[in-house]
């Protein structure tokens, strides 16, 4: 079988690693990360203009390397072949292995804050879409003497309390191991964040079991959505995350 993967950067070398792997001939379009700091339009629009890019007549199925990220996939439709994406909350979920084990995890440790490989040596700043992003356009990315600046001490402090500090209601960092990191650079990176911002520091063992599925098939519908010609995707509110409504149907 062959298939078109289009996925986050921040899966880089794990994609990679599971094409490898696979007994499939799988071409990958890796797409910047971030698009969720876009907002759920814009990330929606990169990714239906990667998918109409895409020469369908070569290959038998789109793989989607995503989670639902903040309503980004909804709207996303199949032309003549189908669509496969993960039931995932977002890219935490394709680096622990399932839904079920993410949402265990975060339950246990709420205040958790993720680091990957992908996201220590990809994932910082917000520079990649600039004035594109939420963050930039609401002020989140401005510092405190900036602020100060344009609105006052006592302004500037309640702002940076309000949109600036987003990382204030976290205590943890876990460092997620997928076994593919070439030494400890990775963990020591994020070892060495954790204790500059006095947080608990906790590494937890990945799973590469559902993105090496998503690029082998066949799909199961308890891991996996396949979306079929002119059908689209939609959030399901539920423990499915995601689900299929025909291109026509409304929200």
């Amino acid at each position: 079988m062959r298939l078109k993967l289009i996925a986050c950067e921040i899966v880089y070398r794990e994609v990679c690693a599971a094409v490898a792997r696979s007994t499939n001939l799988v071409d990958v379009e890796f797409l910047p990360k971030g698009l969720h700091d876009i907002g759920q339009a814009g990330m929606s629009q990169r990714l239906k203009e990667a998918i109409a890019a895409v020469d369908e007549s070569r290959y038998e199925a789109i793989a989607l390397g995503y989670g639902l990220c903040s309503n980004g996939l909804v709207g996303l439709a199949a032309r003549s072949i189908p669509l496969v994406v993960p039931r995932a909350h977002d890219c935490i979920t394709l680096f622990l292995g399932s839904k079920e084990r993410y949402l265990e995890y975060f339950y246990a440790n709420p205040g958790v804050y993720f680091k990957t490989s992908g996201w220590i040596e990809r994932g910082d700043g917000l520079a990649q879409f600039g004035p594109q992003t939420v963050q930039q356009q609401a002020g989140m990315t401005q510092s405190y003497e900036e602020l100060v600046a344009k609105y006052g001490e006592d302004n500037a402090r309640f702002l940076y309390d309000q949109l600036c500090d987003m990382l204030r209601n976290y205590g943890q960092l876990t460092f997620i191991e997928m076994g593919i990191e070439p030494d400890d650079r990775f963990e020591r990176s994020a070892r060495d964040l954790a204790a500059s911002r006095g947080w608990k520091f906790e590494k937890l063992a990945g799973d590469m079991s559902l993105l090496q599925a998503l690029l082998d098939g066949p799909w199961d519908a308890a891991r996996f959505l396949t979306v079929p010609p002119r059908c689209r995707i939609a959030a399901s509110v539920d423990e499915n995350v995601i689900k299929v409504v025909a291109e026509t149907q409304d929200s």
